[in-house]
């Protein structure tokens, strides 16, 4: 038997709190550093309006959860879900849902960590780089990181994991909702990967820090990957 709350199957795709580095425009992949003060109240506030009971992300309808390792994301995981999180009315997820995972990892910018984007283009131009073209990440990836090949297939493996979860479940079968908690330029990746666009393709997207974006499916068809434009909040408790 069905439950009678549950709905086509969808990805909530978490970002992770303000830091240092991306408060100043740092490109941020390996350094494992915390979230500021600011990170912390954003993802805190993410939690209380959307994060619970009947709530947007409601945890009792979560499967699975994916966690980039990184001290940054695990902790936006902790104030969305953790025991310290209770008091704001959102739930705690059971342990054995929660896996941490490189795959969802923000992408390795290798020679052009802690560097802003002009740092990195001016860097480039000096050694006679990108003269008709300027530097894309999409395109170009990273010198001493990962290429956007690279990158795209580790998403590819999560996904292929995530549509095994949500399969079986695309008419309500089960509650099969899964969580992304990670980084901004990882989580606009897997946005690109999740529709089957080659990271290349230009999709100008947003994700503000601390931010819950929501990717699902039409016509509750596995073969028909989607994002969400709108939605519809659950109704208040009486």
């Amino acid at each position: 038997m069905s439950d009678a709350n549950a709905t086509t199957p969808r990805v909530f795709i978490a970002r992770h709190g303000e830091t240092e580095w991306a408060k100043n425009g740092r490109y941020t992949g390996r350094t494992d550093i915390e979230l500021t003060p600011n990170g912390v109240n954003q993802v805190s506030s993410t939690a209380r309006q959307l994060v619970g009971r009947r709530r947007l992300l409601d945890p009792a309808t979560v499967a699975r959860v994916w966690v980039s390792p990184r001290k940054r994301a695990q902790q936006t995981f902790q104030i969305l879900f953790g025991a310290d999180s209770n008091s704001s009315g959102t739930a705690t997820i059971d342990s054995d849902k929660v896996s941490l995972t490189e795959d969802i990892a923000e992408w390795h910018y290798g020679d052009y960590e802690g560097l802003k984007t002009d740092e990195i283009k001016a860097k480039r131009k000096d050694r006679g780089l990108d003269k008709e073209t300027p530097w894309n990440i999409w395109r170009d990836g990273c010198e001493g990181g990962e290429s956007a090949q690279e990158v795209s297939d580790r998403l590819d493996r999560l996904i292929s994991q995530i549509r095994d979860v949500q399969r079986p479940c695309m008419n309500g079968e089960a509650n099969a909702d899964v969580a992304l908690v990670a980084h901004g330029h990882i989580l606009r990746a897997f946005v690109k990967r999740w529709l089957g666009y080659p990271l290349h393709t230009p999709l100008e997207m947003m994700l503000e820090p601390g931010a819950i974006g929501i990717l699902s499916y039409k016509n509750k068809n596995i073969n028909e990957p989607a994002f969400s434009v709108g939605l519809a909040l659950p109704p208040l408790d009486d």
